[in-house]
């Protein structure tokens, strides 16, 4: 409220009263200055701050903006020099941007059409209702509006300063009192309006709890009279009835339930309206200032407990019940003073707070410094001081404070005690408060959780703020992904690309964009591969591109991640036919490179291409071969590469006896070479699917068992291996293929191995009786003329094919032939038996 002596923003007397510093909590603990004074933006404490124009202190017209919403209007600081250099416009709080106290509070302008209003006028007093919002002017105009600050009516109720107004619970009637001695009681709605010209200045009023309810319209009011009345309508128009008088102006009142409290020169006096008693009075504390210049605000906390800041004193009283002395029946309410504490400011306003629950919020006026030699003539001594920015501090019960906020308000310079008001909401689910000056309407809310977050993150102090913000419901204004992408910006800046990769799942989630960012970014820095194995392949999805930029990435530059990722990722995410194409370039360019045929080999199973891969396998040794064969039916393929299977199936045996028994020593299927029958997985493969057993095998393995695979396999080219038993010296295999393959010369040459190299009659007589060839007995009996076995194999075999008689005119006169005689008679007898 303002008093008597204070006055428009241009002045006021509130200067030349005393500067009280007693004991309580100083303002060097944990007190908060603006953090962003530097050309005259507004301080960032809160959310959403956004800046305003310069307020200089000699700036006579008034040029600052006070319809910016969302304005932040207090910061974090440290001490008392900060608020120096509020005082000289020059505070830049940048340095404090490392302070550890979070603050409680967030700020912003009022703005809509009061904001308007009060760039001409100045706001003197304040009351909030449920739904609505009455400002008096030092012009006595009231402006009845919504908490948002759109005007819903506008009326001149007085000639001069409102000192004083109030608002029924109903929202309904708005009380207003003046220094023109007129008390006026508006209807919203306009049904009714009451009028009281009292004569002297009035400088507080309040109405019964209950005034839109009943008819008897009670309030009670005072001021510079000093009296206290009460006013109640009857039949004859309202009547009058004096409460109490005599010690001094009345310079506040508070009305709850039946309980009527009001301050005056001598202290603090509480009314019953029940039993029409005066309870125990509060003495006013001994060597305060003047209270016409340090006003005093009673607030009901609730129907027994009334707080009150008086000066630079807080007090808690409470009313309670005693029973009657003497045993008469009855009770009596006495006041008892629960809590009292001095504080190093003056107090423009105090209300409950509710963080923490039995804390004070208490708006706080430092006076300017005054002169002490009141006999000077230096006026630039003389001179009238700047004000301080005035301070929102939270207080505990006990007198300690908690925090404290410097405000930016407009003309703050000008500015007395008297000049500031602090009011609370009635909505309990949503608190805020009012923060009233001439020239400024501020929104005072308690930091909420999303607002934590903020704080956090400005801080970076990023862990804890994705921490907190994972614990709020959706919807509540805070976004984890928003955090945490610039969580995962700030770790990719400091270096941390695995702890940044690590926390994209839990910021990301199911959303694809982000993901394709972030893996770009990382792309982009060089560290690809600590994302990779956290990118999701469904549920989100990525872009074929993105897959396939990630292989492309590692196949120049990380060839053991370009694995990994292979038998990682599913196929149908990328282009794996063109992903073959390039890798097999890459192997093509580099045969020997064992990393890079896994990676092609990798890809044809993936692509369902086995056969392709076992040749990478086989080279790369590797001994899940044979049962890629078996499982793929691959001994076709493996044909032209068996003998490279056998020798690493010898490899891995050699390899398997250093770390066995020596009893295991010996390997292998097949005889040949000494390998155990048992041991071999090659030869068993082969010796299960014989078909596919190369002549290169059987000629290195089981020459024995060469013939019989030649005359039963098709399987085999005849060229190829003719010249295989031509290297080993496998002549009976080598006549067989001679004849197999046919042509004068092939029979020829193989008649003359069996001839020279094997000497065996009756197989060279079967081979030309086979071959059904002329030329070939016609070289056979010629070949025979000089060797007697041959001649008696052949008289023993004679039959439609060789002419006996022509046979025998062959042999040569003195040429000794062993069985000849027997040979004959057995021809003669064959003869006979035929004629």
């Amino acid at each position: 409220m303002s008093t008597e002596a204070s006055s428009p923003p241009k002045g006021g007397p509130d200067s030349n009263g005393p500067a009280v510093m007693n004991s309580g909590p100083t303002s060097n603990g944990n007190h908060h200055d603006p953090t962003a004074v530097e050309d005259g933006h507004l301080p960032r404490n809160g959310t959403d701050g956004i800046n305003a124009h310069k307020e200089d202190p000699s700036n006579e017209d008034g040029s600052a903006s006070s319809t910016v919403h969302n304005e932040q209007l207090a910061s974090v600081d440290g001490g008392a020099e900060k608020k120096g250099s509020h005082e000289e416009g020059a505070g830049d709080s940048e340095d404090e941007d490392d302070e550890d106290e979070e603050p409680s509070l967030k700020y912003e302008r009022i703005g809509g059409d009061l904001a308007g209003i009060l760039e001409k006028e100045t706001a003197s007093t304040i009351a909030l209702g449920a739904k609505l919002m009455a400002i008096g002017t030092h012009a006595g105009v009231v402006h009845i509006s919504t908490l948002d600050g759109t005007i819903i009516k506008s009326y001149r109720a007085h000639t001069a300063s409102v000192n004083d107004i109030t608002l029924d619970s109903q929202d309904e009637f708005v009380a207003t009192a003046s220094m023109d001695g007129q008390v006026v009681i508006y209807g919203v709605a306009g049904a009714e309006t009451y009028s009281f010209d009292l004569k002297r200045p009035i400088k507080a009023i309040a109405l019964d709890p209950q005034f839109a309810k009943k008819g008897t319209r009670a309030f009670v009011c005072g001021g510079m009279a000093g009296t206290l009345v009460m006013h109640e309508k009857g039949w004859l128009g309202h009547k009058e009835s004096l409460i109490h008088s005599n010690e001094g102006p009345i310079w506040a009142i508070a009305w709850r339930s039946t309980l009527i409290a009001w301050a005056n020169d001598v202290g603090i006096r509480i009314y019953d309206t029940n039993t029409e008693g005066k309870l125990m009075s509060i003495a006013r504390p001994a060597g305060s200032p003047r209270a016409d210049l340090f006003k005093c605000t009673l607030r009901w906390q609730d129907d027994t407990t009334l707080l009150v800041a008086w000066a630079d004193h807080i007090m808690l009283a409470r009313i309670r019940t005693r029973s009657t002395r003497g045993g008469a029946p009855g009770v009596s309410l006495v006041v008892e003073i629960t809590a009292h504490f001095q504080v190093d400011c003056m107090l423009s306003g105090i209300v409950p707070h509710l963080n923490p629950l039995g804390s004070f919020l208490t708006l706080d006026y430092i006076p300017p410094d005054t002169f002490s030699n009141e006999e000077t003539q230096d006026r630039e001594e003389q001179r009238r001081k700047a004000a301080n920015m005035p301070e929102l501090r939270i207080i505990s019960r006990t007198g300690e404070e908690l925090s404290s906020d410097a405000l930016t308000v407009k003309d703050y310079h000008r500015n007395g005690c008297n000049d500031y008001w602090l009011e609370p909401s009635i909505d309990a689910a949503d608190p805020f408060y009012i923060v009233v000056s001439p020239k400024n309407l501020i929104r005072v809310k308690l930091r909420d959780a999303v607002d934590h977050v903020t704080w956090l993150v400005e801080r970076e102090r990023y862990e804890e703020a994705l921490t907190a913000v994972e614990q709020l419901d959706s919807g509540k204004g805070a976004n984890v992904a928003e955090v945490g992408r610039k969580y995962i910006e700030h770790l990719v800046e400091q270096g941390e690309f695995e702890k940044a990769a690590h926390l994209c799942t839990r910021v990301f989630g199911t959303n694809a964009k982000d993901w394709e960012d972030s893996i770009f970014i990382f792309r982009k820095r060089g560290h690809l591969e600590a994302i990779t194995p956290y990118v999701p392949t469904k549920e989100p999805q990525l872009s074929r591109i993105v897959y396939e930029m990630v292989i492309a990435h590692f196949l120049q530059h990380d060839l053991e991640s370009l694995l990994r990722t292979i038998r990682e990722w599913p196929v149908e995410i990328y282009d794996i036919a063109a992903v073959i194409v390039a890798v097999k370039a890459r192997v093509d360019r580099a045969p020997g490179s064992a990393i890079l045929m896994e990676c092609i080999a990798e890809l044809y199973m993936r692509n369902k291409q086995p056969g392709k891969a076992l040749e990478y396998y086989l080279r790369l040794r590797n001994p899940s071969v044979f049962d890629l064969i078996r499982e793929h039916n691959l001994l076709v393929v493996v044909r032209d590469q068996a003998l490279l299977l056998v020798e690493f199936d010898q490899e891995l045996e050699k390899s398997k006896q250093k770390q066995e028994a020596p009893k295991n020593k010996n390997s292998g299927i097949l005889k040949g070479k000494g390998k155990d029958k048992a041991a071999s997985q090659a030869i068993t493969l082969l010796v299960d699917h014989p078909h596919a057993i190369p002549v290169v095998l059987y000629a290195e393995y089981e020459s024995g068992r060469l013939i019989d695979f030649l005359r039963a396999s098709n399987y085999y080219s005849l060229e190829k291996a003719y010249k295989i038993c031509n290297t080993k010296d496998m002549v009976p295999e080598m006549v067989f293929l001679l004849g197999r393959m046919g042509g004068d010369e092939n029979n020829k040459e193989a008649l003359n191995l069996i001839i020279e190299r094997l000497g065996d009659v009756n197989r060279a007589i079967d081979f030309a009786r086979d071959q059904n060839d002329d030329d070939l007995w016609e070289r056979l009996l010629k070949y025979s003329e000089t060797r007697p076995a041959f001649i008696r194999g052949l008289l023993e075999n004679v039959g439609a094919e060789i002419n006996p008689i022509g046979l025998i005119r062959r042999i040569k006169n003195g040429l000794e032939i062993p069985g000849l005689k027997e040979a004959l008679i057995k021809i003669l007898s064959d003869f006979n038996l035929q004629a």
